[in-house]
């Protein structure tokens, strides 16, 4: 028997699919992109080239570092458990097959697009070598560890997935995960340090990929312990999947007592009264609506997130930060942020995805129910779950800017902005980027559920819906404004610094420049969301049956073959 027969089967038939190719290529133009931009820059001899390398170096692998960190949440969270409930897992184990070959099969055949787009992406930060400012030890250690980051992950997700028969669920637990490792260790070293005075020290943040991947930029001793540390956790993540498959792949009867059964169906779907509210609340409204808010933990974990996320706003204020309070808010508001947005999308997604899978789009057009409500169905119960908390932290997102500069100076901002360098934090100023960014949360929102639900419409399962959700609404839309407003600021910097009268006074620069480029960019964020929920929304009320007929392989029913006449029967020779 071939070693690891699942594993060569994979690599073979990865390797040869269209979209590993696309992904490796489009990984490519746009790490090229960015770069090129930076070489324009360049030619203007205002900033050095060694200082546009550094730069440049910092921009490709942060991004690469992001996205090698997501991996696993997109591309392995979901494999094992997919198997699951489709119930082909347990073909796999009636061979000679065992947990190791189905575990690195299922991760090669899901992580071989990752690995072909991150090595992609090596010579274009190879080139800043030669631009300067990035030495040849830590280029190597960076990319050791934007490689370790990919590993990390997609071994959380497999180990999640190995758990896990939802989902969902499956997604959710390795973001969960994910944010433990990456973020609990530091945030535990930090609070250390600020209560005992000492300040920062890397003792249980070492087995975070972050710091790995922070140290590696500089001269650290502690890089090389968090990567063996690192390293460690991720491979008894992965053995721990492997030993686990082959023993909890059966849907096995629960041995749970009857109280704890009824105290499941209760934290699932609520008590009896919540559910007969809610049914005749919601029923005569659309039915496909209560169908789609019938589950009640979706809606506390949501609770959970704003609570936790207005407990924060409070410490913030209890521990006095002083001049860290900007950094501490802006970390924490982005964190809830990043949430919503993977909440709306997957939620969004997932619905039309898991019900083209079961079949229950086609009985939902049997019924007397039209495409229009059948459509408005799954939005109206985002906008009951998303509404109150989404209002709550857009209100805490609009005073804690305000309050912050009242409590603790407006020095605490603008070390953190630009104009806080050439003069001050003005009100006006912190006011409308407060407004715009509460804008900009809504309009993405609104444009992630009305995409999301075409996409678990049109796309193969609800985690490749969510991802493409994210990358087409959000992340690409955001590399490309953030990309033409960094190459705009250089364009406006450049005649101020060097005192020309167009440029005008590094005053108004300071002013004006801030406000131009949030109204600017808060107004392609808009159009960009009004055009992806214009364009979904006539999708969705126009081809949804058409779509929904696809779930299902049509029929193909063929009339019978016209039969060639029979020639009549020749006379035998000698007969009249």
């Amino acid at each position: 028997m071939t070693f690891l027969p699942i594993v060569d089967r994979e690599l073979r038939i990865s390797a040869r699919k269209r979209g590993t190719f696309w992904v490796r290529v489009t990984a490519a133009l746009v790490a090229i992109v960015i770069a090129g931009g930076f070489l324009l820059l360049s030619t203007a001899e205002v900033v050095s080239t060694s200082q546009l390398g550094s730069a440049m170096f910092g921009t490709l692998s942060w991004m690469s570092f992001a996205v090698a960190l997501s991996a696993g949440m997109f591309f392995t969270s979901d494999c094992l458990s997919e198997e699951k409930r489709e119930g082909t897992l347990g073909f796999l184990f009636l061979t000679d097959l065992r947990g190791y070959d189905v575990v690195l099969g299922k991760l090669i055949a899901t992580s071989l697009r990752c690995v072909f787009a991150l090595l992609a992406i090596f010579p274009i930060l190879a080139i800043t070598q030669l631009m300067g400012g990035v030495a040849p030890v830590e280029f190597w250690k960076v990319l050791l560890a934007l490689v370790h980051a990919l590993f990390f992950s997609l071994a959380t997700g497999m180990f999640v997935s190995a758990l896990s028969r939802h989902g969902q669920k499956a997604m959710s637990g390795t973001l969960l995960l994910m944010v433990v490792f990456v973020a609990g260790g530091p945030l535990t070293d930090w609070i250390i340090g600020l209560a005992s005075g000492h300040g920062y020290r890397t003792v249980y943040s070492l087995p975070s990929p972050a710091t790995v991947f922070i140290t590696a930029g500089g001269w650290s001793q502690n890089f090389w312990n968090a990567l063996l540390i690192s390293q460690a956790a991720a491979w008894a993540m992965l053995v721990a999947a492997c030993v686990l498959i082959p023993r909890n792949w059966q849907e096995k009867s629960s041995k749970l007592s009857p109280r704890m059964m009824r105290w499941q169906y209760w934290w699932r779907y609520g008590g009896a009264k919540r559910r007969e509210a809610l049914r005749r609340k919601l029923l005569t409204l659309n039915p496909v609506t209560w169908l789609a808010s019938r589950e009640r933990w979706q809606l506390v974990s949501v609770w959970v997130v704003t609570v936790a996320f207005v407990a924060g706003y409070a410490a913030i204020f209890i521990f006095n930060l002083g001049s860290e309070f900007y950094m501490v808010w802006s970390f924490i508001s982005g964190a809830v942020t990043l949430i919503f947005y993977l909440w709306a999308a997957s939620q969004a997604c997932s619905f039309f995805a898991d019900a083209r899978r079961s079949g229950l789009v086609e009985l939902l057009l049997a019924t007397p129910l039209t495409g229009r409500e059948i459509v408005h169905g799954p939005w109206r119960a985002l906008v009951r779950m998303f509404t109150l908390p989404v209002g709550i932290f857009l209100l805490v997102q609009l005073t804690v800017p305000i309050l912050g500069a009242v409590a603790f100076g407006q020095r605490s901002m603008a070390r953190v902005s630009f104009s806080g360098m050439v003069g001050g934090f003005p009100w006006l100023l912190t006011v409308v980027n407060a407004l715009a960014s509460s804008a900009v949360t809504v309009a993405n929102l609104i444009a992630l559920c009305w995409f999301g639900m075409w996409m678990g419409l049109a796309s193969k399962n609800a985690r490749l819906a969510t991802l493409k959700t994210l990358v087409f609404v959000w992340i690409a839309p955001l590399i490309v404004m953030t990309f033409a407003s960094g190459i705009a600021m250089y364009l406006l910097i450049i005649p101020t610094m060097m005192g020309s009268s167009t440029g005008g006074s590094p005053k108004w620069f300071s002013l004006w420049y801030p406000m131009i480029t949030a109204a600017l960019t808060t107004g392609l964020a808009l159009a960009k969301d009004a055009l992806f929920f214009f364009w979904a929304r006539k999708k969705l009320l126009r081809d949804f049956r058409e779509m929904a007929t696809r779930a299902v392989a049509p029929v193909c029913i063929t009339a019978t073959p016209v039969l060639p006449p029979v020639p009549p029967v020749m006379p035998a020779s000698g007969t009249v």
